[in-house]
């Protein structure tokens, strides 16, 4: 099998948590995210070219993509050098899975380039090391979709077992990215570490309802079970017009909103691309009028994780 020197890969932006689902679930966009050039190195180092753009860290131990991809290496037994430039389209710290991307981007190149010895579930273990650099805990909700596509759910971590859930055909998502800063880790530090019972088993159907509205394409009952009444009542709070946004997406006839990730991008799911589109121009417009700079995006889920656009 003849490996390539250089290749390029897209890997998709994902939205994690996804109202009653911390830390569990998550999906991958269609045709948004970022694309990753690597390229084989004769002198065995780690090398990030410089971005002016986002200005991502040049330091390989501090870089989740050089991160992910040195585990990946270190499991292979293999000493080899790359040097990974990126082409970002979601800005870093919206929730949207920008640093999953990059994780899950570098460790599916490298594994092409070393000959594909790890399946998709060792390779989300690697890139898992990744966000471990940025948050503080190997998570793998945002990871999950990047790899494998789709919808997916951890149902637990030893050992590693993300499930792939189906998705309905007309389930598109509006999101908006207004321009504040939320780290993940902030965000992580805000939350109680304790929840009483029975929030807790509000919060277990509402995992399951979601679930098996998938599994059953009844938008209505993905609408009825995206509640979330542990995360994001206190994490509303960094977010700039929350209850309004999401009251706005609700009216417009979403069948569910929430907080994309740890934030600050808010999302509503919707049953067809026209009501979608009517959400996203009125998210954007909320923020225009009390002149916040935001972006919005519309996407139905993407159906398929990292994937090679070209090798050589």
């Amino acid at each position: 099998m003849k490996v390539p020197e250089q290749i390029q890969v897209f890997s998709p932006s994902t939205i994690a948590n996804v109202g009653c689902g911390y830390d569990v679930l998550g999906f991958a966009l269609d045709g948004i995210g970022e694309r990753m050039t690597v390229t084989r190195r004769d002198d065995g180092k780690m090398v990030i070219e410089e971005d002016d753009r986002f200005n991502l860290p040049t330091n390989p131990l501090k870089n989740v993509a050089t991160v992910a991809a040195t585990a990946l290496l270190r499991e292979a037994g293999i000493n080899m050098g790359f040097t990974f430039a990126f082409e970002k389209e979601i800005h870093p710290g919206s929730g949207m899975g920008t640093s999953a991307s990059s994780s899950a981007g570098a460790v599916f190149a490298v594994n092409e380039m070393i000959g594909l010895p790890f399946n998709e579930q060792e390779l989300i273990t690697f890139a898992m090391e990744g966000e471990k650099l940025i948050s503080g805990k190997a998570h793998a909700d945002n990871v999950g979709p990047n790899i494998l596509g789709g919808f997916t759910l951890v149902r637990g971590y030893d050992p590693l077992d993300v499930l792939r859930l189906p998705v309905p055909e007309d389930l598109y998502v509006a999101i908006v990215h207004p321009q504040v800063v939320v780290k993940t880790t902030d965000a992580k530090r805000m939350l109680k570490s304790q929840v009483k019972l029975e929030q807790a088993v509000n919060q277990w159907g509402n995992v399951g309802g979601l679930v098996s509205g998938l599994y059953e394409s009844d938008y209505d009952l993905i609408g009825r079970s995206m509640v979330d009444n542990i995360v994001e009542p206190t994490r509303k709070l960094l977010i700039p017009m929350y209850d309004d946004v999401k009251q706005a997406a609700m009216d417009c006839g979403a069948i569910g909103a929430s907080i994309a990730g740890s934030g600050p991008s808010i999302f509503a799911f919707t049953k067809g691309k026209e009501t979608a589109e009517k959400i996203k121009e009125t998210m954007q417009s909320l923020y225009d009028e009390v002149g916040i700079l935001a972006y919005t995006y519309l996407s139905k889920i993407g159906k398929s994780g990292v994937r090679t656009l070209e090798s050589l």
